[in-house]
């Protein structure tokens, strides 16, 4: 079974019994102190805690996770990946224990012609908390589990808690014995290796007052609400379902291994040291489309240190593999077919995410000769078992590029240790890589930055922006293509380093400044501003007249227009923070922002999207606090002062010791802020909140005009409604109500048709009644009824089985709204006493649409993905009536 099989018959199941699909979120945790969603239940924490109320009773998710903690042990064992999927049911306090434990049986041991996952039942074992006597009991009621197959565990295995006071509660896994050649008998108690753990259902019912450790802590009492929150590894699953030895050799991993071994002539399985470098190829690659896929670039910092670590870690084994040049372009396609059923996005979206891993490869390339040059003759001078000092490990990274993780993997298999502390003092000093967004600014390819990291030991670029927007200035240095270069001429584009600037490089969400250079015998525009490394500013510059030469002096001077709507946009982005946080409350957190001339983006933390009410209160918060005038101030202070006095400040974000505070009207916005201002309020103009939406999981994004781009984009909107009051000749307030009346009248006529519709179809369930035939002891109807919906199709089964009136009969209806089939069987009393029951016919009836369903012996309903199969299906159920007749 694939495991994007797998994968749909999971959701399918779970949305059958009354759950809510949800999408799994991005890999990227929201959570700003974690990097990467690392289980199935992260998006579901406010539900579960209880701190938002849940918009749905039930949920079930298949989520994307990253987990980079064991990165190291990657490939050396089967059991450690980087990118996994978890496949998770969730009750946010409605159903508890009974219905967990049922809904986990059934799935698991429902044959797979039937839509389950058809795990024999002999061979399942289950562990319980040993305080937990209730869930035996269950266990024993609900299933057909033997008392000798359930085995009892303490807190190490069979507790669960955050690590936090909180919420906690009992688990009860399901395990796999994948028989005696892979250990011995006695459970999991016995043997983990022997007995997989399939699924762990984790019963949330306590309230902890105290947690000292995974298996010390105090129980305060039981929650108000119980919730239910499983986990099932998909990859694991898939490997025991494909009948293949571990995760690594599953239909969405192994075909990179093939493709990898290919390349380096060998086969996998033959060696166990090339085996380690082929799983690690594998998982890296697999993890790094994803990580992309979900908008991750790689960087020296975060996440994109992280994606920048895999890649460079899956290049370099593929070398040890004997193969020199570039992997990627024939990996990574591998990778996307194996996983575009599962995420179709990745097939889409590959020309981007290609770019960037391939862009990155040929960059890492560039430097890995000379790097690793540099590093084997510097162990040669020491002996083993000796310590490679933090200068060269510096000069690693900063002009090869090499993370230190990757230099001390090098280092130990040459058995020679690292001096890590070294190296970090170093990077303390001096910070010698742009952050992953400059680069992308820059077309997105990795640039040697060893030039820059030169002009920086001059000292840091002065900005003098905040009071001058003209200065008078010397060049220090001219970059052009990564290196220095001596003199610019007309037509060309360098980057230029002054000794002071008064350009404002991008940064903080701000855009950067745009403005002309001029000088002695030439002129020259700039395009942008950005800091390559930490404390210098280089100007994107293109010469326009003469030639310009490091170390002349010169006149910069910011296009005022350009910065001062550009301080508009940025102070009208501290007005609509603080506006939401009035409005929703201090949770809607900022998670990032775009300022520019005329227009802001603001994302923020927040569950669920704002109502046309919220939206206009925080407009109208906004344009009060631009009419009231605030005085705009800054001061510089300690970071812990700044937030003692109740600064807001980017959450995760990293800041210097002393930091600079921007206040507007006191306390009513007062943020940690580098960039530029107006000096009041009203200098901003109107602010136009026009666009509300989400980009991801429990992240939202507004929009909106500011300054005369709001006046225009008024303007525009008034257009439209005058062109609509002309339309429909009513005066430009009554536009609304009349729209809505015509929507009104259109919805009415859809309603009156589909009861049409409805009623054409009802008619027939007594001309179907009459047609019953005799199959078997029961008299049985089974008839597809076109486009009907599933409303429709369970009343139509419903009278046909009251018009056969006391007779054994079975019902099968069928519909197909939207093209997708829905089955509903109904079984009359006496049917129901000769055995048969309509959760089973149901089951054999989803099992030829390709989908899932259950419900009680008289009445059941499921679904599935295949219309042009509803024939075959009626065939099917007949079968089973004429066989067990």
């Amino acid at each position: 079974m694939k495991t994007a099989e797998i994968k749909r018959r999971w959701l399918e199941f779970f949305e059958s019994k009354g759950h809510t699909v949800v999408p799994s979120a991005s890999v990227i945790s929201n959570d700003p102190s974690i990097l990467f969603n690392i289980a199935g239940m992260v998006q579901f924490i406010p539900y579960l805690s209880g701190d938002v109320p849940a918009p749905y009773p039930r949920a079930t998710s298949v989520q994307k996770c990253v987990r980079t903690a064991d990165i190291e042990e990657v490939g050396k064992t089967t059991r450690h990946g980087t990118f996994f999927q978890m496949n998770g049911n969730f009750s946010f306090g409605d159903y508890f224990k009974r219905e967990a434990i049922q809904f986990a049986w059934e799935l698991l041991s429902t044959p797979e012609d039937k839509g389950g996952l058809g795990f024999d039942p002999e061979r399942l074992w289950v562990t319980v908390h040993r305080e937990d006597e209730a869930s035996i009991e269950l266990w024993l009621e609900e299933t057909d589990i033997p008392r000798e197959r359930i085995q009892s565990r303490g807190n190490e295995d069979n507790f669960w808690h955050t690590g936090q006071p909180g919420p906690g509660g009992y688990c009860s896994e399901i395990y796999f014995d994948r028989g005696p050649d892979y250990g011995v008998e006695g459970g999991p108690e016995a043997d983990e290796d022997r007995y997989i753990e399939i699924w762990n259902l984790v019963f949330m019912e306590f309230e902890l007052s105290e947690v000292r450790s995974k298996t010390d802590f105090d129980i305060k009492g039981e929650l108000p609400a119980k919730n239910i929150d499983t986990g099932m590894g998909l990859e694991r699953v898939a490997f025991l379902k494909q009948g293949v030895e571990n995760m690594y050799e599953v239909d969405e991993v192994f075909p990179v291994i093939k493709a990898a071994a290919d390349m380096a002539g060998i086969s996998y399985g033959d060696d166990e040291e090339d085996d380690v470098r082929l799983r690690v190829v594998a998982d890296h690659v697999r993890s790094a489309l994803v990580i992309i896929g979900d908008g991750v670039r790689p960087g020296n910092e975060g996440r994109g240190y992280i994606l920048r670590r895999l890649l460079r870690r899956s290049i370099r084994a593929m070398r040890l593999l004997g193969v020199k040049d570039e992997v990627l372009p024939s990996l990574l396609p591998v990778s996307r077919d194996a996983m575009k059923e599962s995420y179709p996005e990745l097939e889409k979206d590959f020309k981007r995410i290609s770019q960037v891993a391939y862009a990155e490869e040929r960059a890492f390339l560039r430097t890995l000769e000379s790097g690793t040059q540099l590093l084997e003759n510097s162990v040669a001078e020491i002996s083993r078992g000796g310590t490679l000092s933090g200068d060269v490990a510096f000069a690693l990274h900063d002009t090869h590029g090499f993370p230190i993780d990757l230099t001390m993997e090098m280092a130990e298999e040459a058995g020679v240790k690292v001096d890590r502390e070294g190296f970090e003092a170093l990077m303390k000093e001096q910070r010698t890589r742009a952050k992953a967004d400059a680069k992308a600014k820059k077309g997105g390819l990795q640039t040697d930055l060893s030039a820059f990291a030169a002009l920086r030991e001059g000292g840091p670029s002065e900005f003098v922006g905040y009071d001058a927007l003209v200065a008078d200035s010397t060049v220090r240095g001219l970059v052009a293509d990564g290196a220095s270069v001596p003199v610019a001429r007309a037509g060309e584009t360098v980057d230029a380093v002054l000794d002071l600037t008064p350009f404002y490089a991008e940064s903080g969400g701000q855009t950067s400044d745009i403005g002309i250079f001029v000088g002695d015998g030439f002129k020259a525009r700039v395009h942008d501003v950005q800091n390559p490394v930490a404390g210098l500013a280089a100007h994107r510059i293109e010469i326009l007249e003469g030639e310009l030469e490091a170390g002349a002096s010169l006149s910069a001077q910011v296009d005022s227009e350009h910065r001062y709507q550009a301080q508009q946009a940025h102070s009208a982005t501290h007005m609509i923070h603080a506006a939401l946080r009035e409005v929703l409350g201090e949770t809607a957190t900022q998670a990032g922002s775009l300022n520019q001339p005329g227009y802001l983006r603001f994302d923020y933390s927040y569950p669920e999207a704002m109502t046309a009410q919220m939206r206009a209160e925080v407009e109208e918060a906004a344009n009060l606090a631009v009419r009231n005038n605030f005085e705009v101030g800054y001061e510089y202070m300690s970071y812990e002062d700044a937030k003692k006095s109740g600064a807001t400040a980017l959450f995760g974000e990293k800041y210097p010791e002393i930091v600079r505070v921007v206040d507007i009207g006191g306390l009513w916005s007062r943020e940690l802020c580098g960039g530029t201002h107006v000096k009041s309020t009203a200098e901003i103009g109107p602010i136009s909140l026009y666009s509300e939406s989400s980009v991801g999981s429990g992240t939202r994004r507004v929009e909106a005009s500011v300054g005369l781009d709001a006046i225009r984009s008024l303007s525009k909107e008034r257009a439209i409604v005058q062109a609509l009051s002309d339309l429909l000749k009513v005066p430009g307030p009554e536009v609304f109500d009349r729209v809505g009346g015509l929507l009104g009248r259109i919805k009415e006529a859809e309603k009156t048709i589909a009861q049409l519709e409805r009623d054409k179809v009802l008619a027939g369930a007594g001309e179907a009644a009459q047609d019953a035939q005799t199959v078997g002891d029961v008299r049985f109807v089974g008839v597809n009824l076109g486009e009907a919906g599933g409303g429709d199709v369970r009343t139509f089964a419903q009278d046909v089985k009251q018009r056969l009136g006391d007779t054994a009969s079975v019902v099968a209806a069928f519909g197909a709204a939207g093209g997708r089939p829905t089955v509903v069987v109904a079984v009359s009393p006496a049917a129901q006493e000769l055995g048969f029951k309509a959760g089973d016919l149901v089951k054999t009836a989803t099992g030829v649409l390709g989908g899932g369903g259950g419900g009680k012996p008289d009445l059941a309903q499921g679904g599935g993905q295949d219309a042009s199969k509803i024939d075959e299906a009626i065939a099917a159920v007949r079968r089973e009536l004429q066989e067990r007749g």
